[in-house]
This record gives C-alpha cells, structure tokens and sequence, in this order.
C-alpha cells in the first residue's frame, strides 16, 4: 500500500486548489469559516459553480458527464474544497440518489433526471427515515399502491434534511406486505410539488430550521418513476447507504475543524494548558489515523484491489470525531458558548465587534458554539445508529 501522491496527483491538487480559491465566493467561505447559517442560495449558488465546471458530481464517471476521477483524486477534490471554506456538498442529488440512478435507473431515467442534478438546478431530498423506522428501515410503512399507470402514496416521512427546499424526493415506499419486510420495499423518485405532498417544519433547540415531517395524502406518481424492479428498493437502498456512510466520515471537514478548534484555544489562552493540549493533540491523532483509513481505501482502488467494505467504520470514527471536535470547542470557551442568535450575529452586533468590544457574550468565535454542538448530536445517529453499524462490522469485516 503506497500512500505517498504521485507528482501528477500532486498537479492534479494544486489544479483544483487554484480553481476553487479563484472561483469560491469570499461571502460563502466567510460564513462556513465562521460557522454561520448558510441560506439555499449560497448553497445552491456554489453547487451551480461546480456544475457550470462539471464538478459537483465530482465522483461520477464520464459515461454519465462526470469527470471519471480515481480515488485519490476525488479524496484531494474534498479536501481542498474543504480547506477554502466551500461548503459541503448538499449529498442528497449527486452524491445519494444519482448513483442509484447509473446503477439501476433506465436510460430513460438516466436522461431525465442526471442532468439537473449534475447542473445544481434541482434540488433534491432524501425520503427514508419515518416516526417508527429509523435505523431498522425494513419497518418502515408508507405505502404506495399501483393503479394502472401510477402508484399512490400514502405515508409519512421524518427528519428529512432540508426539506423545505426539495423539488424532487427519493422514497422507500412500501409496496407489498408479503415475506420478509425488506422484500416489499420499492425505490420511487417523487416531485415535491405533487398535490398531495406537505412539508412540515420540526424546529431544533437552536432554533434552526434544518429538518422535517414530510406526509404524503394520496399523491399520484407515475409508475414511470419506479427505479428498477418493484419490491427491490431495499437493494438499491444499500446501494446507496454506502454512500451516504462514506459522505457522513467527511475526514477533510475535520481537518479544517481542528485548525478551527486550535484558533479558538489560542484565543481563549488555553493553549499553554498542557492537559487540554493534550486533548488537541488526541484528537489529531485520531484526525489522521481517520484520514489513513480513507487514503488505504484509495490506494486500494488505485491499484485495482478491492478493498474492505469499511463504509460503516468510516461512518463510526468520523461521526464520533465530529461530536468530539465540537466537545473541545465548548469546553475551550466555557460559559460563553451561548446559543446562536443568527439574526443578530448576521447584523454584526454579536461578538467582540458589538458595543466597542465590549459585549459581555465574550468573542464573536463562540457565537455558533452552543448550537453546533446539540446538532452535532445527531451524527452517531443518521446514517445508521453508530450502534447498529457496529453489528454490521462484526458481521462483514470481522466475520
């Protein structure tokens, strides 16, 4: 195993760190840095960025209008978008679903559906999880009934991620009752805009808006929207889940957040703290010990061997070292770290620029603390309870 770049990989890293420096608005990168809200357009506006370059869907192949990158190459594209401050591609259209459509899609869905996404133009949203299937989705019960030319929904969906600006969203649906329940489930591609659909906010502690209750009364889909076979959605579900886990890892943000964490202890005089350097100094070693598991996969690939399946162990360590960033941060700052009051951070009257310095809340860098660390609390869950992937390491990779 050869970790070491070559020196066209090495070209191939300074390419796209000029591209994105050059290309990355300072507005968005400021905001990610300072870890404030990013609205639709901002992300919506980079992902057509990377779409006018044909590198949003950036781990596609050419045949599908991607730019065909190897392993290692995709691993530098994330790291280097990761270290300006670009924000983190929203994974639900070209990283999630888009692969289940090369995959399983027909030619005919192929062409509708690739290029939008490709482009950033369409938003889409991921419809799994529901009130009584999260992590064990075989039980999950919305239903779609077919009726000659179209299947009719019934259900509700939960926790769906930014679905408040979905144009298009991908189900498992319940199709049959017959077997085991994972022989039921079919994969169905909905547009949000269907009459039927209702898309209800669920408000987090913080007060951010960031997930909801999707439920979906009598919507009519044309059958024509069915990935592949009926009752084999759960195939093509885990399919997909593969993807999403090795997304959820995102190794190149934690690097970026560690320099963050560094910046803070040092503002904060804890720097000269041994025992809590100490603890910087852990959970870098952790950082990179994640990143040589990500650069073994692709090396792995680079050699042509197939590696591990490790999509559950990268879900594990980089959902645990996320939470972990985030403790240290909050400890760094202590009783500052109060929640983010975004409207009024946004007007500039939070942190240390706010009354002539003077703000009691102590420096504008503890503003968002509060609330990244309760969101935070959500990554050991989605994607796979971190519990329930463990079993599956035992299962797969141990034996």
């Amino acid at each position: 195993m050869d970790l070491n770049l070559t020196a066209e990989e090495l070209a191939f890293r300074h390419e796209v760190r000029d591209w994105v420096r050059a290309n990355l608005p300072e507005d968005i990168s400021r905001k990610v840095f300072a870890s404030q809200r990013l609205s639709r357009d901002d992300m919506q506006r980079w992902a057509k960025i990377l779409g006018a370059k044909g590198w949003l869907g950036y781990a596609w192949p050419r045949q599908f209008g991607g730019p065909g990158w190897n392993a290692v190459q995709k691993h530098l594209f994330e790291e280097e978008c990761a270290l300006a401050g670009a924000p983190r591609i929203v994974p639900f259209g070209p990283v999630m679903v888009a692969p289940v459509i090369m995959a399983f899609g027909s030619p005919e869905q192929q062409q509708r559906f690739l290029p939008g996404i490709a482009s950033g133009e369409v938003w889409w949203s991921q419809g799994y999880s529901e009130p009584g299937a999260g992590s064990d989705l075989a039980s999950l019960k919305t239903r779609a009934e077919r009726r000659g030319d179209v299947y009719v929904v019934n259900g509700q969906k939960t926790w769906t991620t930014l679905g408040q600006y979905g144009e298009w969203i991908f189900c498992l649906v319940r199709t049959s009752t017959e077997g085991k329940p994972q022989t039921g489930i079919s994969f169905l591609l909905i547009d949000m805009k269907s009459p039927g659909v209702t898309v209800r906010p669920i408000i987090m502690l913080d007060g951010e808006h960031e997930v909801n209750e999707v439920f979906f009364d009598n919507v009519e889909v044309p059958a024509a929207n069915l990935i592949g076979e009926e009752n084999k959605g759960w195939t093509y579900a885990k399919h997909l889940l593969a993807h999403e886990r090795t997304n959820i890892a995102d190794v190149n943000r934690a690097k970026r957040e560690l320099e963050r964490l560094k910046r803070i202890a040092q503002a904060e005089g804890l720097w000269d703290d041994h025992r809590f350097r100490d603890q910087i100094a852990h959970l870098e070693v952790e950082v990179v010990a994640l990143e040589m598991m990500v650069l073994r996969v692709a090396s792995a690939e680079r050699s042509g061997k197939h590696s591990l399946d490790v999509a559950g162990l990268l879900k594990i360590r980089g959902s645990e070292l996320q939470q972990r960033y985030t403790e240290l941060m909050m400890q760094a700052v202590g009783p500052f770290s109060w929640p983010y009051l975004h409207e009024a951070m946004e007007a500039g009257w939070q942190g240390d620029q706010a009354l002539g310095g003077a703000w009691p809340g102590g420096a504008a860098h503890a503003a968002p603390l509060a609330g990244t660390y309760f969101n935070y609390r959500k990554t050991t869950i989605y994607g796979g309870s971190n519990e329930v992937q463990r079993n599956i390491v035992a299962q797969t990779v141990l034996g």
